[in-house]
């Protein structure tokens, strides 16, 4: 029974027809996460539909599998392929276009699965003139804590913002302190006291800022848009409280207060990734068509200084020509020649050479399985003249 069940196994995932299947599964996936991109946007798309072993649904209160994700159907097909390769062919020169190309798509399949896991997006603002050694993220906050005694250097705590949905106590080695989430809030507006809505949450601040604003908590977002957390966090010593501050993403400042002869700032902001290099803008540029207001051009000239690599340069970014750097790509993502601002798109991905790989691959399997069969078929009919 084992046997005849591993023999039908076997038989469905070395198949033709399961191919075929998969692949059309594939191209409904891509348009139905392509109509769902209107309301999601590109990030939540790939993470619902591209980026999940399942694609789940919502029907009320009802959360259930509608179809096979990215992962899933990229999955099948991987195994699809080697499965077919290990069962049916047998490796000679005569084949050995088909190996390589079938090589390149496991790749491709591979890599992308490596970059869904791997690859972190970022971005950095700059105007013109400005230095910045860190670029934040497009989709998630974080709580800072800020040692800002020396006016010359701050020392930073950076908390996950998905420690502070948790709502516990958090702590570490760096604070003299603790620090007690008495609530939170992923998504909500700050105004004023006098200005509260009915349905602001009930009023926790105790000190700073906080007891003359009010935090009024809404539906998180279901585009791209960056979420505006609020909470109210309580700072705890070994015997007393400092007091419980209402932090927002929508604070024009930090809190700050002094404990042990120390100056501390607390702020919920963006979440960032500091680096070990530095960036500085020193011209934009952005070029149209004579005659029109079409954009031709936008160029970024900056200058990378990074002390650890003895560097220090100058490098133009602009369309299709980004920088690379400390295993970071920098790409030109937003510009405003006007106010003399940019923005970069930020990219680690260790995996970013697999779809070079994999493409070569496959177009040299192709041009080597071209020329095997023209070879063949130039010696037959060679043979074929020769004869008569």
């Amino acid at each position: 029974m084992a046997r005849d069940l591993w023999k039908s196994l076997v038989r469905v995932f070395v198949s033709v027809e399961l191919t075929i299947i998969l692949l059309v599964l594939g191209m409904i996936l891509i348009f139905l996460a392509t109509l769902d991109q209107v309301e999601l946007g590109i990030y939540a798309v790939q993470l619902k539909w591209f980026r999940s072993f399942l694609v789940w649904n919502h029907l009320g209160s009802l959360t259930f599998p509608t179809f096979p994700g990215g992962y899933l159907i990229g999955g099948l097909l991987l195994i699809n392929l080697v499965a077919a390769h290990c069962y049916r062919f047998t490796l000679s020169w005569k084949k050995s276009g088909i190996f390589l190309t079938h090589l390149g798509l496991i790749v491709l399949l591979v890599g992308e699965l490596f970059t869904g896991i791997l690859q972190q997006d970022f971005q950095m603002r700059l105007d013109e003139g400005e230095t910045k050694n860190y670029s934040e993220s497009f989709h998630f906050n974080e709580l800072a804590v800020i040692d800002a005694t020396d006016p010359q250097l701050d020392q930073v705590t950076a908390i996950p913002e998905k420690l502070l949905a948790r709502s516990e106590s958090l702590s570490h080695a760096t604070l003299p302190f603790r620090l007690a989430v008495k609530a939170y809030y992923p998504h909500a507006v700050l105004q004023s006291r006098g200005q509260a809505a009915p349905t602001a949450a009930p009023f926790l601040a105790t000190t700073g800022t906080g007891p003359q604003r009010a935090v009024t908590p809404i539906p998180r977002p279901v585009s791209d848009e960056l979420t505006q957390p609020a909470a109210y966090i309580e700072v705890l010593t070994a015997d007393k409280s400092l007091g419980t501050f209402l932090l927002s993403a929508m604070a024009p400042a930090p809190e700050t207060f002094t404990h042990e002869g120390k100056t501390w700032q607390l702020s919920l902001r963006v979440e960032r990734e500091y680096k070990p290099f530095s960036l500085t803008l020193l011209k934009v540029t952005h070029d149209i068509y004579p005659g029109s207001d079409i954009p031709k051009n936008f160029a970024s000239q900056v200058r990378v200084r990074d002390a650890a690599a003895h560097e220090d340069r100058e490098v133009k970014i602009y369309m299709n020509n980004p920088l690379r750097h400390g295993g970071f790509t920098f790409y030109q993502y937003q510009m405003n020649a006007a106010a003399k601002h940019t923005v970069f798109q930020v990219v680690r991905n260790p995996s970013w050479l697999a779809p070079y790989i994999g493409s070569i691959t496959m177009g040299l399997g192709l041009l080597v399985q071209f020329l095997i069969s023209l070879t063949a078929f130039a010696t037959k009919r060679a043979r074929a003249t020769a004869s008569a």
